[in-house]
């Protein structure tokens, strides 16, 4: 099946955050009861592995430490017991996450489908007009597809862009997609098997400039202890 997305090809690097060896394959062993590794553009059938990378060293550091920020529930439940003073809650990140963690780059050929473009929007929109109704969601828009949940609908994206072919040769190699964390953070998540060529990797150091940044826009301090 032939499909009408918009595509883009990633820049000449793309960083990908991992412990070890950024750019392996997640272990099939720790997948979840949902036959997913819990990720956005996962496969929901369980056949593919997906790769997330970044057009920069700093989406990578946001995507992966945004997990560590204070909870808004907990913000506000501080903010309602101080009053008007002001509050600046700070996330911690344990120290041991930067053990074993490196940032590796690397060349990705292939045409990735860009999900957030009007012609590929209109084109999934039509697509997926049950499933929308299905998750409760009024519409199928670029704010729905950057929803943390529900994560089965892109998870249903991706499976149907992975079989999108042109004859016996399949049309993309992964999909790009922007942030949640700022507009200017392109991502791709890359489809297995991947044309994947490594051409770096180096291990994440507390003086790491893009990973200051991200501490600070995210609002994160590194554990002392």
């Amino acid at each position: 099946m032939s499909c009408a997305l918009d595509s883009d090809r990633p820049p000449v690097s793309i960083y990908r955050i991992g412990r070890d060896s950024p750019w392996e394959w997640p272990d099939w062993t720790t997948v979840g009861d949902d036959g997913t590794f819990g990720n956005r553009w996962d496969d929901p059938q369980g056949s593919y592995r997906v790769l997330y990378a970044s057009s920069s060293r700093l989406g990578c550091f946001l995507e992966t430490l945004a997990r560590f920020r204070p909870d808004p529930a907990v913000i506000a439940g501080l903010a309602a017991i101080v009053g008007d003073e002001p509050l600046d809650a700070v996330g911690v990140v344990p120290r041991s996450w930067l053990g074993r963690r490196s940032v590796g780059t690397a060349s990705v050929a292939g045409d990735f489908a860009n999900v957030g473009k009007a012609r590929s929007l209109g084109w999934l929109r039509r697509r997926f007009s049950v499933d929308v109704v299905e998750f409760g969601l009024a519409d199928l828009d670029a704010a729905a597809i950057r929803l943390v949940a529900p994560r089965r609908l892109t998870q249903r994206m991706s499976r149907t862009i992975y079989e999108c072919s042109v004859g016996d040769r399949r049309q993309y190699s992964g999909i790009a997609y922007l942030s949640r964390f700022g507009d200017e953070i392109q991502n791709w998540a890359i489809f297995e098997p991947g044309e994947i060529n490594v051409t770096d990797a180096i291990d994440v150091r507390p003086s790491d400039a893009d990973l200051i940044s991200a501490l600070s826009i995210l609002g994160l301090t590194i554990d002392s202890v």
